[in-house]
């Protein structure tokens, strides 16, 4: 899996109206039917004024995953719950994102990386 942590604080956040935002400064957006849910930095969150209530680390599966793969999801947010961390998947073209609370980004890497190294 090849899990990195990234430097940052990082926070979901609704918006109803994208226009309004530089989408270049989202990490990710994604449109339900009650707005939009974007995921940014928390500086950036701060700038924009705007609201949140969870702080993620972000973690970035550095190997090519495929949008067909079966398991890999269930294999590591298995693992991450054992250990008693919930998490937030993004399944991007390339690699899987992991958002999990801040407090628990270490933990969260020491568990992935144990997986890797038990396969």
């Amino acid at each position: 899996m090849k899990p990195v942590l990234n430097d940052g604080d990082y926070v979901f956040v609704t918006i109803t109206d994208i226009e309004s935002f530089d989408i270049t400064k989202m990490i990710s957006f994604f449109k339900e039917e009650e707005g939009y849910t974007i995921i940014i930095e928390k500086k950036i969150a701060d700038e924009w004024k705007l609201g949140y209530n969870y702080i993620a680390a972000w973690i970035t599966l550095t190997v090519h995953s495929s949008l067909e793969a079966v398991g890999l999801t269930a294999a590591f947010s298995k693992a991450l719950g054992n250990a008693g961390i919930s998490c937030n998947v993004v399944a991007a073209y390339n690699h899987d994102h992991i958002f999990v609370e801040k407090k628990n980004g270490e933990k969260a890497m020491e568990v992935l990386k144990n997986l890797t190294e038990n396969k």
